[in-house]
């Protein structure tokens, strides 16, 4: 009997990874990890098929360790996933929302709960990831101490929401990647395509303003830019790059072949179909630009 496919995600059972993996893969047997290395390595090492990680949220940025993580590996992007952030207050069975004193988390999800936290009376604390937190306060057993995570964290350790949804912004979202060994890239053609890109531009006056003109003067809309240090070289800066179509579309290969004059390292880390999500963005972004426009 051939057992079920694997992804991994980091964090413990009830993380929001865990709900993402979940959400795209629901016939995959979902596996945490301690520590994004630990993802990749399971990857890499075929004891997983599929990892699911984070690498941005609309409040919080960047995950940084992915960033230094991707371009070492030999794993491919084949996918993108966002997922809403619906935090959740929770404590052990019976408690009341007035005997909390305390709330752990992971330090972004306190941040994306400050106001509420500060309205309610209620003093953060700093613990190493949501889920995890919500497994410490359902084996301490204070009812004084609360922990805000997902209702599946709630429901996988036995703890009541005392009160739903406490993230200070509506919109808090965050935007997974899906990473595999084979390199599957998407077929031109197939729909709105992204583009994920690693280079480091040459160490000459002005190499990243004319390497990234060919993007402009092809129409190609660069979604995300990051650069980092490399190996402690102040000179060897490295980009991360998102853009909007397929390497085979004629405009891309151009804007391609331009950034080529001006770099030392390129390699693309994924050609997938854009998320849904990213045309939700924009219809709802044109809607609200077209209710200032009419000053409503």
């Amino acid at each position: 009997m051939i057992g079920r496919r694997k992804i991994v995600f980091q964090g413990e059972p009830g993380a929001n990874s865990h709900i993402a993996a979940r959400e795209v893969y629901p016939d995959f047997e979902a596996v945490p990890c301690a520590t994004f290395e630990d993802c990749f390595a399971a990857i890499e090492s075929g004891q997983a098929d599929l990892g699911m990680i984070p690498i941005e949220n609309s409040i919080a940025g960047r995950v940084a360790d992915i960033h230094h993580l991707l371009p070492q590996s030999k794993l491919n992007i084949i996918g993108e996933f966002f997922l809403p952030i619906r935090h959740q207050l929770m404590a052990l069975r019976g408690a009341s929302l007035g005997e909390i004193r305390t709330a752990q988390s992971h330090p972004q999800a306190l941040g994306q709960c400050r106001g509420t936290l500060r309205a309610l009376g209620i003093a953060p604390i700093v613990g190493a990831d949501t889920a995890g937190s919500a497994r410490e306060i359902a084996e301490q057993g204070d009812r004084s101490r609360a922990a805000i995570a997902s209702r599946l964290a709630a429901e996988i350790y036995g703890l009541d929401i005392l009160k739903p949804d406490v993230e200070d912004e509506k919109h808090n979202t965050t935007r997974f990647i899906i990473l595999s060994r084979e390199n599957l890239h998407a077929a031109a053609g197939i729909g709105p395509t992204m583009t994920t890109f690693v280079f480091r531009v040459r160490n000459i006056p002005a190499a990243l303003y004319k390497a990234l003109g060919g993007f402009a003067t092809n129409g190609i809309n660069m979604t995300k830019l990051e650069s980092y240090m490399v190996e402690g070289e102040f000179t060897a800066t490295q980009f991360y790059a998102d853009v909007e179509g397929h390497p085979e579309e004629p405009a891309l290969a151009r804007a391609f072949e331009e950034l080529s004059f001006f770099t030392d390292q390129f390699r693309v880390l994924g050609v997938y179909r854009a998320s849904p999500f990213r045309q939700d963005i924009t219809r709802t972004g044109a809607a609200r630009a077209d209710l200032r426009a009419r000053g409503m």
